[in-house]
Parts: C-alpha cells; sequence; structure tokens
C-alpha cells in the first residue's frame, strides 16, 4: 500500500538501544568537556575559566592601567567564555585580594568581594566594584607575545587566546585550585611562594633533592596551625593523596575571659563553626560556654567565645578542636592536567613536569629573539652592501623609469636579496648619509655577538636551567612573604587529649533497651531503687557495669556506628526513661539503634553474623579513630540482612540457630578477622534452600543438653535439638 502523505517511516516505533554504547555515545562527550577544559587545572595553574579571564585584563591593559569597572571586565571577558556574566564574575571574585581565598591574588580589588571564610558574607555586584590585574601577573604574562605558548581561536574564531600562560614560577603550587569534574576531581593546596621557588631551583640543580628540606608544608592563606606530621607529608608529597589536619589560632583575654579565634581551616567557615557550639552546648557536651559571636569586621575575622567563670581556655579548646571544624583535615588530591591527561602526581613529580614545561616556553622565546635578530642582521648586510657607494644607489633609483623596478634593479646592482632592497628602497633621503649608515652597520658586530649566545643557549640545556632557576629567584625575593600557617610538631602536642577534659571516673552502670533508650545510673542510686521504669513494650536488652570515663558505640540498622562517650550522658536514676539514643546523637531519620558496646581500650572483636550464613569477624580497633569521629559508615555489610551482633573481647564459644531448627555451636577463634569492616565474612552455617540464620548468642552452660552434638566444622548444616530437649516446650524464635 502506498504511504499516507505525511507520515514519518518509523514513527511511534520502539528500537532498542545498548545501554553501554548509548552512555558513551551521549554522556562521555560531556565528561571529557568537563574534565578537559572546566574542572581541572593544568600545569601553568589555571583552569580555562581563570585563564581567560586573566588573559582578557592583561589584553585591556589591566596590568600597568587603573581599575576598571568590574562589569567591564565581565562583557570584555564574555567574547572568550560564553558561559554567562555571573560565572565570570564569580570567577573574579575567588581571584581577588578582596576575598583572600589566594596567598597572592592575581586581581587587585576594589570593594566588597566577601571572604572565603564567611558563607554568608556575598560580594557586590559588577557594577559596584573595580579591579585590574596585581603586579604578580607581569610574571604570568611574561613574554607571551614571543610565541612561548599556543594560541588557538576563541568559540568564535574572532580572536585568539593562549592554551597556556607562561607562568615563570610554579604556580599551580602556590595558589590553591579545587575542581569536581566527572568521575574525578581536584584540591590542591597552597604553598608558600619562596618556598615553592627555592625547591623548583634545588630540583633542577639536583633531581634527587630531598623536597621536605625546602618545602616543609603547605601555608594557608588564612594561616592557622599544621599539626606536622612527617610521614603523613611524605606520603602526600610522594602520591598527591592524603590529609593535612589544620587547626584554629586563638587568644584569650583575661580581662573579659573570653577567647579571640582569629584563623580557622581553609575547609569551613565561621558560621559552620558558629553553629556546631551552639548546637553542642544545647545538647550540653559543651557547658563552659556562655555566648559565641562573629565579630568578623574590617580588621579581619574574628569569632569571640565568652567563657563561664572558672573554665579552663585551653582545655575548652582542646574539647572544640575534637568536637568542631576548628580543627579539620585538608584533603590532598593533586590531580592536574599534563598534555591533556589528568594525573595525579606527588610534588616531585608536579615540579618536574612544570619544569618541563618552562624550558619548552625559555627555548621558545629565545627562538623567537633569535629569529628576530637574524632578521635584522639580514637588513643591515643589505644596508652595509650600498655602504660601499652610496651613489651608485642612488643613481640607481634615479635611472629607473619604474617604481616597481627599483628593488629588482638593486638587487641586480649590489646584489643583494628583495627583503635587503625593499628595506634599502624605504630608506629616508635623509639618511643617505655616511654617518647614519655606519651607525646602522655597528650594529652588526653587536647582533652577531647576540645571534651567537642565543644558539649557544639552544645548544646548551644547562644554560636553559640557568636562565630558569635565575628568574624563580629573582620572583622569591621579589614577591616572597612569609608563612602564615605555622607548624606544630607532634610531639609538642599533648599525648592523651583526654586528660585535658578531667572527666570523673567513677563506677556506673550502663542500661541499653530494645527500643533505643539509654541510661547512667550509679551504684549506690541502683541501690536505692532497681526497677526500671521503661516504656510499654520495652525491655533492657543490655546492662553493663562500666565506668564514666568509658567510650560507647552504638550500632544501627543502616550499617552505621554512633561514637560517644558515657560521661556524655547525665547519671540518671531507674525511675525514668532514659535518653533516646537516636535522637541524643542526631541519627538519620529511620534509623534505629540494634546494639551497644562499651570499651575503654579497643581491644577484641566484634562478630556480625548475616541471615544467609555468614559471619564477620572484624577488630573493635578498626573503628577507633585519631579525628574522634562521631559518625562511621560502613560499620558493617548490607549485602545480607544482619541476625546479630556480638561484642567478643576474647574468642568464645557462639550458638547459632538457623529457620530450620538446626543449632550450630561454633568457637570465634575458627572464623578468620577480617581488615575491612564492611566485610560480608565466611559461610559458617550452611542452609537449605530458602533457609536463613535467625539468630546468634554467646553460649552459656544449658543452652543444650549436649554440646559436643552441635560442634562442628564450619561451614556446617548444625544438627536438630534432641527429643529431650524439646521436651515440654515447643521451638521459640528469637525476638
Amino acid at each position: 500500500m502506498p504511504k499516507a502523505h505525511g507520515v514519518i517511516e518509523g514513527a511511534g516505533s520502539v528500537v532498542e538501544q545498548p545501554i553501554v554504547s548509548t552512555l558513551e555515545k551521549n554522556y562521555m562527550p560531556y565528561a571529557m568537556s568537563v574534565i578537559m577544559s572546566r574542572a581541572i587545572p593544568e600545569i601553568d595553574g589555571f583552569k580555562p575559566s581563570h585563564r581567560k579571564l586573566l588573559y582578557t585584563m592583561y589584553k585591556m591593559g589591566l596590568l600597568t592601567g587603573t581599575r576598571t569597572k568590574s562589569a567591564n571586565i565581565v562583557g570584555q571577558t564574555m567574547r572568550l567564555n560564553p558561559h554567562g556574566d555571573a560565572a565570570i564574575y564569580d570567577t573574579m571574585v575567588r581571584l581577588s585580594r578582596g576575598y583572600e581565598a589566594l596567598l597572592h591574588p592575581y586581581v587587585d580589588s576594589k570593594g566588597n568581594f566577601g571572604k572565603f571564610y564567611s558563607r554568608d558574607m556575598a560580594w557586590a555586584a559588577s557594577r559596584y566594584t573595580e579591579a585590574k590585574l596585581d603586579s604578580i601577573c607581569s610574571e604570568l604574562f611574561c613574554d607571551i607575545d614571543k610565541n612561548t605558548v599556543d594560541f588557538v581561536d576563541n568559540y568564535d574564531s574572532t580572536m585568539k587566546e593562549p592554551t597556556l600562560l607562561p607562568a615563570t614560577f610554579p604556580s599551580v603550587l602556590v595558589n590553591a585550585n579545587t575542581g569536581i569534574a566527572v568521575g574525578m576531581a581536584s584540591n590542591i593546596c597552597s604553598f608558600n611562594l619562596r618556598e615553592v621557588c627555592e625547591t623548583a631551583a634545588a630540583c633542577i640543580q639536583h633531581p634527587e633533592h630531598d623536597i621536605l628540606s625546602t618545602l616543609q608544608a603547605p601555608d594557608f592563606p588564612g594561616g592557622g596551625q599544621i599539626l606536622y606530621d612527617r610521614r603523613q607529608m611524605e606520603q602526600i608529597y610522594k602520591t598527591g593523596r592524603g590529609g593535612i589536619r589544620v587547626r584554629s589560632r586563638y587568644t584569650y583575654d583575661a580581662s573579659a575571659n573570653c577567647i579571640d579565634i582569629t584563623q580557622i581551616p581553609p575547609s569551613t567557615t565561621v558560621e559552620v563553626i558558629v553553629e556546631k557550639v551552639i548546637d553542642l552546648v544545647k545538647q550540653g557536651r559543651v557547658k563552659e560556654v556562655s555566648d559565641i559571636r562573629d565579630e568578623t569586621g574590617l580588621a579581619g575575622l574574628k569569632v569571640t567565645i565568652d567563657l563561664k567563670r572558672g573554665t579552663d581556655p585551653d582545655k575548652l579548646m582542646a574539647k572544640l578542636f575534637r568536637l568542631t571544624t576548628l580543627e579539620d583535615t585538608f584533603s590532598c588530591n593533586f590531580n592536574i592536567l599534563v598534555n591533556g591527561v589528568p594525573r595525579v602526581m606527588g610534588v616531585g613529580e608536579i615540579l618536574n613536569e612544570w619544569t618541563k614545561f618552562r624550558i619548552s616556553c625559555v627555548r621558545r622565546r629565545t627562538e623567537f629573539d633569535l629569529q628576530k635578530k637574524m632578521d635584522k642582521l639580514h637588513l643591515l648586510k643589505g644596508l652595509e652592501a650600498i655602504l660601499l657607494d652610496i651613489d651608485k644607489a642612488v643613481a640607481i633609483i634615479r635611472k629607473t623609469d619604474e617604481e616597481a623596478e627599483v628593488v629588482p634593479n638593486l638587487m641586480i646592482g649590489f646584489g643583494i636579496d628583495e627583503v635587503q632592497a625593499d628595506y634599502v628602497a624605504e630608506i629616508k633621503l635623509r639618511h643617505l648619509n655616511r654617518e647614519y649608515i655606519l651607525k646602522r652597520t655597528e650594529e652588526i658586530t653587536q647582533l652577531q655577538s647576540e645571534i651567537a649566545e642565543l644558539n649557544a643557549v639552544l645548544d646548551d640545556p644547562k644554560k636553559i636551567k640557568r636562565i630558569i632557576i635565575n628568574e624563580l629567584k629573582r620572583v622569591a625575593q621579589q614577591y616572597g612573604q612569609p608563612r602564615k600557617s605555622i607548624l606544630l610538631y607532634q610531639d609538642t602536642l599533648a599525648d592523651a587529649e583526654e586528660e585535658l577534659d578531667e572527666v570523673p571516673d567513677y563506677a556506673v552502670n550502663l542500661f541499653f533497651t530494645k527500643e533505643g533508650y539509654f541510661k547512667k545510673i550509679t551504684p549506690q542510686s541502683l541501690r536505692m531503687s532497681s526497677d526500671q521504669k521503661l516504656k510499654e513494650g520495652d525491655k533492657v536488652i543490655q546492662h553493663i557495669e562500666s565506668t564514666n570515663a568509658a567510650e560507647l558505640l552504638f550500632f544501627t540498622d543502616k550499617c552505621q556506628v554512633y561514637k560517644t562517650k558515657a560521661a556524655d550522658f547525665e547519671d540518671t536514676k531507674a525511675s525514668v526513661l532514659g535518653e533516646y539514643v537516636p535522637a541524643k546523637l542526631q541519627m538519620n531519620e529511620g534509623e534505629n539503634t540494634v546494639w551497644m558496646v562499651v570499651t575503654a581500650d579497643y581491644s577484641g572483636y566484634m562478630l556480625f553474623c548475616f541471615e544467609n550464613g555468614k559471619a564477620a569477624k572484624v577488630e573493635l580497633s578498626s573503628y577507633q579513630t585519631k579525628m574522634n569521629r562521631h559518625k562511621l559508615m560502613n560499620a558493617y555489610s548490607d549485602k545480607s540482612p544482619l541476625v546479630g551482633i556480638l561484642y567478643l573481647p576474647q574468642d568464645c564459644d557462639v550458638l547459632l540457630t538457623a529457620s530450620s531448627g538446626r543449632k550450630l555451636l561454633m568457637n570465634t577463634s575458627l572464623v578468620t578477622v577480617k581488615s575491612t569492616r564492611s566485610t560480608l565474612g565466611l559461610q559458617v552455617m550452611t542452609l537449605r534452600k530458602n533457609g536463613r540464620l535467625l539468630s546468634a548468642k554467646i553460649f552459656e552452660d544449658g543452652d543444650v543438653e549436649k554440646p559436643e552434638r552441635y560442634r562442628k566444622s564450619i561451614p556446617a548444616a548444625g544438627a536438630f535439638p534432641t527429643v529431650r530437649e524439646m521436651e515440654g516446650e515447643q521451638l521459640k524464635l528469637p525476638e
């Protein structure tokens, strides 16, 4: 049948497409674009958005001129960056001196540019602020017009822009840079300019140079105190990954009984710190604070904490360092684009790649200068040729009838090429005197000497490296600044921060109920009244005798564990319900506690038993963290439903019961200890189809009549209870 008019063939039909090929076709180009052209910095230390902005300002003459309105700069930058004025202005703000996010700002700003350490302090609109390039930018654009880097067309091919900036110092390490791409990210911390230049020069001279001897640690624009760990620093310098602990700096004003915080870690903000302290005060975990306020002003960052009478400021700050982001970790991820390929590199590799890039820039600049001088020498050689007979040159020109024949006749008359003849023909009449020509030809000797020097540089890599080293020394001397971040060495820190808190240590009884309520009761109070008040349907599932200084781990049904201390709970009585743990520890909505572990030294093991018959044995010490984190994710595996959590101070017998009624008695020493918390472990009880493990409990005398009947080599199916064991009672399923 003929097709109906206007009907599209195949319309409405469903075509199956492989999901892998569809993702590659539709998503990969976007991912590559974000990685290559947006989020990851290159070896010159800039992302494309930074480079486009700074180059536009350079072409506007803002390196030496006066400031201009930021809106004007934003508008001009849109010729290179079509992503919108808001994105361009945000980029300029982050590069500005007023924002204070960089050790060496690239934009000299005037007006309100906000602050990097404030989440809520907004910067003024671009029509109100002014900017120009900072003086250090002269090092970024040094000899950019001498073919030191490649240029490409902009997005509409109306102008050229550089692919890299020929920075004379390793700017990639001097100023911080953060970017999130697709499937990867970059987070580069800043280092002191003088130290970076000294280290780069030393690495060029001595490839085996010990970087830590000249570049001890990062230097953050906000200052702070770096808790120096040499082993960790060596790891970061080698691999480009790792964490750096940064602590706030503070002073104590005895007259006002308050603490003034003036420097904070780069990974937090003033508002986050204030909100967290207020929250801790409301929870009763910090009782020494009477007020906290943000007093940041023209003098800079300042957070004031008013103390209650008799409070030791150092002990309070030690507690706040643990509980808030007043001490935080900067996570390093030195991911940089090198020749179009993202690479995570250590500091040594970065400096080596920058040196290669800089050698290329110096070589191209030298070749450019050499070509210019050779071209000039070629012209002067032609001028030298007519020095022998100026009258002859004049006569040739006068006797030539047509203007187009002047250059060919000069070429024939003096044996020079067309370029030289054209240069001679353009000499003004006033310059046809012997003095002028002699002065010009005297330059020949000087040019020949300069050309020989340039050729010597190109022929000797050591001379190129010497030029780079001299430039690094000049930059360090001209722009170097003292360190802002100070170093705190581990041996100067208190070994046990617990002692600073002076937590009273006394005997307590800890109760934990099925519904998630917790009570801490002293023995004296418990002797006066031992009848526990509970919610209807609730019951005590754990009663542990311990001390007030013990640490508590609450495992939840969301594969998480929340860590706290017994001292964080108030002493109470048996006649009250106690504190609801999910609310006290601010657990996620719908998250419930299933087991409590009490420990003083994190010794022993955790045994997790799963519905599929597997068991995972994990050292309790794997839940211990140096940073005293409040919550740990992936506390155990989520691959199969959990049926039992047991804390084992030492190996013991555990009784497992399956849905079929079979029981298995095993010693936990047969279960291999795993290093990963979220491991599913190994099969301990074999189950039939649709069978499942119902319960796991520490074996006690009397649980079964003949224990050896149920003791098998794992994995095993176990054994059914004897008739005598089942007499007079039915099998009870665990609650």
